[in-house]
């Protein structure tokens, strides 16, 4: 199955691209699910049929889908009561009922994250759309599942579990519960589900569209969004340009958007959807839009190739696109095994390639929109070099 994420900054009409996208996909032939967790049912209102926690049919082998996540915090807290009943007991905690539990911060990220992974694995469609919050949110999205697995990796390391067989001899030694079984089963559940999610976004099948009005602040925002998606290894197929005034609009406002549009079109693969003069709302209107419905085959996650100039040079390189990125934004710290990488008011710790952690950081250069950074050998690690 492909998936295609859309996102965009807010009131840039993302969730009508997502419906029309889905739309002419399903008129196209495929087996479509669009996914949203907004709230409001924005999504049911422009596809003309309302959306919820089951999924619904919105149009011939069209579903739509927006997940419920006050119930799904529900679910998650209950089961975690029940596998925390003789901790709770212990401490004099009393029980939450599920009426009086409202989602947490975060609760729709986890839903919508969940959701897409229940989705991608069901292979009941051909196509997977999914309505991303606005550009800022969806990118902290996209970096949940990798941060979440590096906290449980930090906190709860798998080699602590081979302590696991001591807990009921120390438990009967010290006359009270020792940390359960439970905590481990659940950060391990929880990582294989943070895991699946992750093979999802990086999958070559997987695209993210941007969508953003040809304007100031939608230059500005489609920069920053180009920026932070290369910070995760990832660039958009395709830059919807919504909401084109045609020519009877007012002169400036079709100057302002052409100008922006010509430059966009000389880095972007470009596609220009009219302003209908209204807000799209069901079949028509979306149709109307003709955006394009097809993810390109080509693969757009981005490699962050290590290569060898040991010969000439005595350093392996380390080669980081970073599209529109300033030399003056970019900051490096090396941590261990990890390399905490900032760009802008965008940050990534990621692990060093296994070659690279026997090395020092010997310095780093942008140029061309490609940060290199130059990785010395250490004489006490690298075989041959003393």
């Amino acid at each position: 199955m492909r998936t295609l994420l859309i996102t965009g900054p807010g009131g840039s009409g993302r969730t009508t691209v997502a419906a029309a996208t889905a739309l002419a996909a399903a008129r196209a032939g495929d087996r479509v699910l669009v996914l949203s967790a907004d709230r409001d049912d924005t999504l049911g209102a422009v596809l003309g049929t309302p959306t919820g926690s089951e999924p619904v049919a919105a149009g011939e082998r069209l579903t739509a889908w927006r997940p419920d996540a006050a119930a799904g915090f529900r679910d998650d807290l209950t089961a975690f009561q029940e596998r925390a009943t003789t901790a709770l007991d212990l401490l004099g905690a009393s029980r939450l009922d599920p009426e009086e539990v409202t989602p947490l911060p975060g609760a729709e990220e986890l839903t919508l994250l969940r959701a897409l992974r229940d989705a991608a694995l069901s292979e009941q469609h051909d196509l997977l759309v999914v309505d991303l919050p606005a550009t800022p949110h969806a990118l902290a999205l996209l970096a949940l599942p990798e941060e979440l697995r590096r906290y449980l990796r930090r906190l709860l390391p798998s080699e602590r579990q081979a302590a696991r067989a001591l807990r009921p001899v120390l438990g009967r030694l010290a006359g009270v519960p020792m940390p359960a079984e439970w905590l481990y089963e659940t950060a391990a559940r929880w990582d294989v589900e943070l895991a699946a999610v992750e093979a999802v976004v990086a999958d070559r099948r997987t695209a993210v569209r941007l969508v953003a009005e040809p304007g100031p602040a939608g230059a500005d925002a489609v920069r920053a969004a180009v920026l932070a998606l290369a910070l995760r290894g990832l660039r958009p197929d395709v830059l919807i340009a919504n909401r084109v005034a045609s020519e009877e609009w007012p002169a400036a406002l079709v100057v302002q958007q052409r100008k922006v549009l010509e430059e966009w079109q000389e880095t972007y693969d470009v596609h220009a959807v009219p302003h209908l003069g209204h807000d799209p709302r069901g079949a028509d209107d979306l149709a109307a839009l003709a955006v394009p419905n097809a993810v390109n085959p080509v693969s757009f996650t981005v490699e962050w190739p290590v290569t060898d100039h040991l010969a000439d040079d005595g350093v392996l390189v380390w080669s980081l696109p970073l599209p529109g990125a300033l030399r003056d934004d970019l900051d490096l710290v090396r941590r261990g095994d990890e390399l905490v990488v900032t760009a802008g008011p965008f940050r990534r710790i990621v692990p060093l390639p296994s070659a690279l952690r026997r090395c020092s950081v010997d310095g780093a250069a942008l140029r061309d929109g490609v940060l290199r950074i130059r990785f010395a050998p250490d004489p006490r690690l690298w075989p041959g070099t003393r």
